[in-house]
C-alpha cells in the first residue's frame, strides 16, 4: 500500500512521522511526503521569523533528514492536478532560481492519498492588496519581510544620523487576529534590538506601527476582556489600534479605508484572513466551500473520493457551533494536529481492515503572546465554567508549550527535550535578533 501525503505543514509532517513510525518501518505501507520546499517551520511562528526574533535556518525542519530517521519517504513536488480514476496526482516542473529545470513534470500513483496543502491569505479581491501588501504564508515571505525591515531600519538610522529628525519608519499590519497582533509586538522589540546592535539613533519614536481591523475588536477568539487587555498594551508600546476599519484599496505607499482615510507606509503586512489555495477548487469535480477548502466526511475522507483525506486549513469539516449554527472547523494549528492524529489512527485502521473512526474537534483555547511584552490567552476543555483567561508568565509558558507539543509529536520526547536544552543556550551565545 503506498500513502502519499502532499504538504508538509504542521498536519502532514505529523502525518507522515506518525505513519513512517507505525506502518513505514514495518514495511507494511509506502508512506511518501510531498512539499514543494525542503524544510518545515511551524506556520504559528512566521511573525517571529518575519521581526528577525527567530532564524528559520537554525529552526527549520529538513524533510529529507527527517523522512530517513523516521520510516518513510520525501519528494520535492507542487501539486497541479489530481487524476482520481488512475489513482494518480500531477506534480509541476520544478526550476531553480536561474528557471533551469531541475525536476521535469511528472506524476506520483497512490493507493490513498492526504491532501494537507494548508492555506494562504485572502486579499478578498481588494484593489492593489495582492500586488502592494506582504503575506506571511511561507517561510520565504517572512524571510523577505524581515530583509526589507532591516534595510528600511538602516536607512532610518542613516537619515537621522543625517538630523533627519522627522524621519520615521510607519509599517501597517492589516488583520487583528494572532498574526497581526503578534507581529505588532514583535517589531517594537526588534527596533530595541537594532538600537543595541549598532543603530544608536533610531529611538522608539520613529517606529509607528499602525494595526487596522475590520472587524469591532482585535482577536475575535478570544473574550472581550482580554482583547481589551491586548489592545491596551499595545497601545503602550506605541501601537495605532484602528477597529472597525474597512480597507478599499492599497498602492505601493500606503491604504486607504472605506471613510478615504490614508496610511502611510513604508511595508505594509496583509493578515486579515486565510483561505484555501484557489486551485483546489478546480481539481477534477472535488468539492469545495466558500474558503475553497475540500469538504470532508466524519472519517475527514473527501465526500466524492473515499481514497483521499484532507486535513488542516485546506479541509472543511462542518460542525454544530456552542450556538446551535453551523460552522466550519477553525483553520488553526490545533485544528491541524487533531485532524492528522484522526487520520493516521483512520488509516491503520484501514490496514487492519477495521471501522474508522469521526472526527471530533475539541476547542483547547486561544494564546497569543505580544513578544517578551505580554502574553494572554483562554484556554478550554474540562473546567467547570467552560474556560479559564490567563495572562502574563502562565500564558507565556502554554504559549510557548503549544510549539512544544508540535516537536513532540515529530520528534518525540527525548529529541524535544535536547532541542528544547539547545535552544536555552542558543538564548546566550547567538544574537537575539538576526541582522541579516
Amino acid at each position: 500500500m503506498k500513502i502519499v501525503i502532499v504538504g508538509g505543514g504542521a498536519g502532514g509532517l505529523e502525518l507522515a512521522t506518525s505513519l513512517g513510525k507505525k506502518l513505514g518501518r514495518k514495511g507494511t505501507a509506502e508512506i511518501l511526503l510531498l512539499d514543494r520546499h525542503h524544510t518545515h517551520i511551524w506556520k504559528p511562528l512566521l511573525h517571529e521569523v518575519a521581526s528577525g526574533s527567530l532564524d528559520a535556518e537554525a529552526d527549520a525542519v529538513g524533510y529529507r533528514a527527517h523522512a530517513h530517521y523516521n520510516g518513510f519517504s520525501f519528494k520535492l513536488g507542487t501539486l497541479c492536478g489530481i487524476d482520481r480514476e488512475k489513482k494518480v496526482i500531477k506534480l509541476a516542473a520544478l526550476t531553480d532560481d536561474e528557471h533551469e529545470e531541475v525536476l521535469p513534470q511528472r506524476e506520483e500513483s497512490y493507493d490513498y492519498l492526504v491532501l494537507a496543502i494548508g492555506s494562504i491569505s485572502n486579499d478578498f479581491g481588494i484593489e492593489g492588496v495582492a500586488d502592494h501588501c506582504i503575506f506571511l504564508d511561507s517561510v520565504s515571505q517572512a524571510k523577505s519581510f524581515q530583509s526589507r525591515l532591516v534595510n528600511q531600519f538602516i536607512r532610518l538610522n542613516r537619515d537621522l544620523a543625517n538630523s533627519q529628525t522627522d524621519r520615521k519608519l510607519h509599517v501597517v499590519i492589516v488583520g487583528g487576529g494572532a498574526t497581526g497582533v503578534e507581529l505588532s509586538a514583535e517589531l517594537f522589540k526588534a527596533r530595541q534590538w537594532f538600537s543595541t546592535y549598532g543603530l544608536r539613533h533610531v529611538k522608539a519614536e520613529h517606529l509607528a506601527v499602525s494595526l487596522i481591523e475590520a472587524g469591532p475588536r482585535l482577536l475575535p477568539a478570544l473574550s472581550e476582556r482580554i482583547s481589551s487587555a491586548a489592545r491596551l498594551e499595545l497601545e503602550k508600546l506605541g501601537v495605532s489600534v484602528n477597529i472597525s476599519t474597512a480597507v478599499v484599496r492599497a498602492d505601493k505607499t500606503g491604504l486607504f479605508t472605506k471613510n478615504e482615510e490614508r496610511f502611510d507606509a513604508d511595508l505594509i503586512v496583509w493578515a486579515a484572513g486565510v483561505k484555501a489555495p484557489d486551485f483546489l477548487s478546480n481539481f477534477d469535480g472535488l468539492e469545495t466551500n466558500r474558503a475553497n477548502q475540500l469538504l470532508v466526511d466524519s472519517t475527514l475522507r473527501l465526500r466524492e473520493d473515499k481514497s483521499i483525506f484532507a486535513l488542516g486549513d485546506c479541509a472543511g469539516f462542518s460542525m454544530t457551533g456552542p450556538d446551535g449554527e453551523e460552522t466550519w472547523v477553525p483553520p488553526r494549528a490545533q485544528s491541524a494536529h487533531q485532524m492528522a492524529s484522526l487520520v493516521a489512527k483512520n488509516i491503520r485502521h484501514i490496514v487492519a481492515s477495521e471501522p474508522l473512526d469521526d472526527f471530533k474537534y475539541s476547542d483547547y483555547g486561544s494564546l497569543v503572546s505580544l513578544s517578551d511584552f505580554a502574553a494572554f490567552g483562554r484556554l478550554m476543555g474540562g473546567l467547570s465554567m467552560g474556560g479559564l483567561n490567563v495572562e502574563g508568565r502562565i500564558a507565556r509558558l502554554a504559549y510557548v508549550s503549544l510549539y512544544r507539543m508540535h516537536q513532540f509529536a515529530i520528534y518525540g520526547w527525548f529529541r524535544t527535550m535536547l532541542v528544547t536544552l539547545s535552544d536555552k543556550i542558543n538564548h546566550f551565545i547567538r544574537p537575539r535578533l538576526k541582522l541579516h
